[in-house]
């Protein structure tokens, strides 16, 4: 067959299967540039499924590019807690302050001018320029990259060792007339259809000319290693005016800078008799296997030392703290974090005492960090 022919059967079957088949997600009912992007930063390494609750969240708070620009770091992180990859939140912060300052708000039309922003990858640029302003780009992520390598016939590589291929593959594809629906069409049909394990072939639009029609052989993925970590939850007073112990991460830590954690305790401290929760929790590739412990305030003088500040933080403020991941779902799992599973927290110290040394608050600490300037 003519490539030419075959490239236009490629496009017509799927924009059309994508036409019919699309899920319905909340960043599609928009050509917003500003929505796309948070959308598209948010879909780096994170399920569909997890991203729906997060940017409807964040796009509530801030609902334009001025609002992102103009937040505190802080803000911007507590928000995005629990989302992961913190750098993307970071680096979308500083490239919406950007724009303010070197575009006077106009986010740049071409993908060219969006990947020079601090953070945005040749990826998200395509993605936003296609999608928001119809530039005939082709936007190339993991998803794409598996339906190409099957649809060519390629040997699955490890790496960027042929993404160049695959991106000039891909752009002798993409649709010029739709090329945002192009392009989100190709990702959707890795994520639904196109599967890593498992592909569903016989629902696939573009079969009839696939190289393989099936699951490749794929790279072997690095093993993951373990971690084991204990944690305390340390809590006074009652509800409505409950705190827990919180600590802050280094401003020169390599992962989650000045984010904020439970304290951990002592290794060999811990007793079973104070024991809460166990969870697991995956960054990259590593599993943590965390196991939670209650301690009273007199019992502090077995959590860990050398660590970041400590302070007493008010429940009702969590929501409004950068927390980690891991934090936020420990707190939700123990019904610490108002609004989830129950109205109010489960305390473990059950008469209220001062601590056994002096602690600040986290408002006295640093009031932007809970959004008290607002």
């Amino acid at each position: 067959m003519d490539p030419r022919q075959e490239n236009l059967d490629f496009r017509h079957n799927l924009l059309r299967w994508f036409d019919d088949n699309h899920r319905d997600l909340p960043w599609r009912h928009t050509r917003d540039p500003y929505a796309v992007w948070v959308s598209e930063t948010m879909l780096q390494q994170t399920r569909v499924s997890v991203v729906i609750e997060y940017y409807s969240r964040f796009m509530a708070r801030f609902p334009t590019l001025a609002s992102l620009a103009q937040a505190e770091e802080s803000e911007v992180l507590a928000q995005w807690s629990g989302l992961g990859y913190y750098r993307r939140a970071r680096a979308l912060h500083e490239a919406a302050k950007a724009v303010m300052v070197e575009h006077k708000g106009e986010i740049p039309t071409s993908a060219a001018a969006l990947s020079r922003l601090p953070g945005v990858g040749v990826y998200t640029a395509a993605a936003v320029a296609s999608i928001a302003f119809g530039e005939p780009v082709a936007a190339v992520d993991g998803n794409v990259e598996r339906v190409l390598t099957r649809y060519f016939g390629h040997e699955p590589v490890p790496g960027v060792a042929r993404s160049g291929e695959l991106r000039r593959a891909a752009e002798q594809l993409v649709d010029r007339e739709r090329p945002g629906d192009f392009n989100e069409a190709m990702m959707e049909l890795g994520a639904t259809v196109c599967l890593p394990r498992n592909p569903m072939c016989l629902a696939c639009p573009v079969r009839e000319g696939c190289a393989t029609r099936g699951e490749h052989t794929v790279p072997r993925t690095k093993k993951m290693l373990s971690r084991k970590s204990a944690l305390a939850l340390v809590q006074r007073r009652q509800w409505p005016r409950a705190e827990v112990l919180l600590q802050r991460r280094p401003p020169d830590q390599a992962q989650m800078p000045n984010m904020w954690e439970l304290p951990s305790i002592r290794e060999g401290q811990e007793s079973e008799d104070m024991l809460l929760l166990t969870v697991r929790h995956s960054i990259t590739n590593t599993n943590y296997y965390v196991t939670v412990y209650g301690l009273t305030i007199g019992e502090q003088k077995i959590l860990a030392k050398g660590v970041g500040d400590r302070v007493w933080v008010p429940v009702l403020d969590l929501p409004e703290l950068p927390l980690t991941g891991l934090t936020r779902k420990i707190l939700k799992r123990l019904r610490v974090m108002p609004g989830y599973a129950s109205g109010r927290p489960v305390i473990v110290e059950s008469q209220p005492q001062e601590p056994a040394t002096e602690l600040a608050t986290a408002t006295e600490l640093d009031p932007a960090l809970f959004g008290s300037n607002r």
